[in-house]
């Protein structure tokens, strides 16, 4: 059997630029913790790759960012293990694009189930398909 490739751990720069990203969201220091995940990257395929994970909690959501490959990124959030979502997007290219859309996603999901609606729709952001249900 082939070995897996090891994918890179985030680097002290990443978890500036998240730790910074999550700052200006929330207007204090949340804490940033470093884990592992077993994740498929291939939906489907039943393999399970363990991956490097950035992790922190905020305003009862608790939110993850997967490095998948070298300068590749995947995010979700959940409330439990039944209530988690995606953003929509299978992967990202950009640390702080993936750190910046989470937020965006979980703070629409937050204002949705408020019964708040901003001025912004799912239209307007190109890339954005609305949360996705996991």
């Amino acid at each position: 059997m082939p070995a897996r490739p090891t994918i890179p751990g985030f680097t002290d720069a990443d978890l500036k630029l998240a730790s910074h990203t999550l700052l200006e969201r929330y207007g204090k220091a949340v804490p940033v913790e470093h884990a592992d995940a077993e994740i498929e990257l291939v939906p489907g395929s039943g393999e399970l790759t363990t991956c490097p994970v950035l992790y922190w909690q905020e305003r009862g959501a608790h939110f993850v960012v997967f490095k998948i490959a070298d300068s590749r990124y995947r995010a979700q959030f959940f409330y439990s293990e039944t209530t988690q979502f995606g953003t929509g997007k299978d992967s990202f290219d950009n640390l702080g694009d993936c750190v910046v859309t989470v937020l965006q996603v979980q703070s629409d999901h937050e204002r949705q189930m408020a019964g708040v609606r901003s001025g912004a729709t799912a239209k307007d952001f190109d890339d954005y398909d609305g949360p996705l249900v996991i």
